[in-house]
């Protein structure tokens, strides 16, 4: 039974070979000082950039720059980014960049008029926001983290070891967001597998919960069955368009919030990856991927019928014959074979982890109860320790 949500999702969508055009659609609705934010200098090589800049000129904006967001953007570099879209007196962020550079620009549009300590405040006590926030819109050059429609934001804090997310409310999601799959084609094969799993791995934290014959399941099924075969097609040739244009767009769909209605919503395998990219920096979505399994694996007694309906119909497991926990087991062996084929890490090991760090790893681990079981510290000890 789905039961009863109310669901709103404000974000504009440019999509497609010219959706960059729609910059010139919305740069009109803002004031004049445009806080650009990037990434490491990527889009500088790849021409993204002087096509963002020519716009915002032509647009007769004023242009500040918050270069340097890092992949897992931390505390300190949000207090940097604050002072300076104080100094720009910015009436817009810009992200130009992945995932990662989105939930930062959102963290600071949340954070410049707050008065408070934004990294307490958010990230710690998970308070709404209060004050005015600067509207942002993103230019998308990775996908994965649907963070281009929707409110969430994951900062990392090294000196406390912790890497938390805040999902905010509908008017801190973009106001708009541009996507052109074309823009994502010079990403290393690395970043373009992490991104992959991160949006299977959206799919699965909704899928694995709460009632197991609601719409979103199928549609989440439907999902699944296109980024697995759009997948195999970019690992082999990344610059086809229609299997990256297919990626893209199962990414926003895989957490803008529309499929999580009517379920609880699991999460606990991000948390056991933030916790691992607390302590190691590593890439997001293996670090998902590295812990996935072994997290799955400890649940499936706990929802053996729903991991069942996922090897049948989302891997094709055939069930004649079978129990449902034989079938259930088999769905995730066909699973953990087709994550070794596309290069995903499948322990957190190889991404830096140690065992010396379990303990603290554990200890930061965020305890979630929408899923099948929720999880004990010695729980989240066993599935860490299996990850290694």
């Amino acid at each position: 039974m789905i039961g009863n949500f109310t669901y709103c999702n404000p974000t504009k969508l440019y999509f497609g070979k010219d959706a960059l055009n729609g910059l010139n659609e919305e740069l009109p609705k803002y004031g004049k000082n445009v806080l650009l934010v990037y990434g490491g200098g990527s889009i500088k090589k790849n021409g993204i950039y002087d096509k963002v800049v020519a716009i915002l000129k032509a647009n007769g904006k004023e242009i500040y720059e918050d270069a340097g967001v890092m992949p897992n953007p931390t505390a300190k570099k949000l207090n940097e980014g604050i002072e300076l879209a104080k100094k720009a007196k910015a009436d817009l962020i810009l992200a130009v960049g992945g995932g990662s550079v989105c939930d930062y620009a959102k963290a600071v549009s949340v954070s410049v008029n707050c008065n408070d300590d934004a990294w307490e405040k958010y990230f710690i006590r998970f308070e709404d926001v209060t004050c005015d926030i600067i509207p942002v819109g993103c230019v998308l050059t990775m996908v994965g983290t649907g963070s281009e429609m929707n409110g969430g934001s994951v900062i990392t804090n090294h000196e406390q070891k912790l890497k938390i997310g805040h999902v905010f409310g509908d008017n801190v999601f973009p106001k708009f967001s541009i996507l052109n799959p074309e823009f994502t084609y010079t990403l290393p094969k690395y970043q373009m597998v992490s991104g992959i799993y991160d949006i299977m791995s959206h799919i699965l934290e909704q899928y694995f919960s709460g009632a197991d014959d609601n719409t979103s399941d199928y549609i989440m099924e439907g999902l699944l069955r296109s980024l697995i075969h759009s997948a195999n097609i970019a690992v082999e040739n990344p610059n086809d368009y229609e299997a990256r244009s297919n990626i893209m767009w199962t990414a926003t769909w895989a957490l803008n919030t529309l499929v999580a209605k009517g379920k609880t919503t699991d999460w606990m395998v991000h948390m056991l990856g933030q916790a691992v990219a607390a302590y190691t920096d590593a890439t997001h979505g293996m670090t998902l991927a590295a812990v996935s399994m072994p997290y799955y694996k400890y649940i499936l007694p706990y929802g053996t019928a729903k991991f069942a309906r996922y090897a049948v119909n989302v891997w094709n497991v055939n069930p004649e014959g079978k129990t449902d926990v034989q079938i259930a087991n088999e769905g995730l062996t066909v699973m953990e074979n087709w994550m070794k084929k596309i290069d995903l890490v499948m322990n957190i090991t190889e991404l830096g982890a140690t065992k010396d760090m379990l303990e603290g790893m554990v200890k930061s681990t965020l305890v979630m109860d929408g899923g099948y079981k929720v999880l004990s510290e010695n729980d989240i000890r066993a599935v860490l320790n299996a990850s290694f």
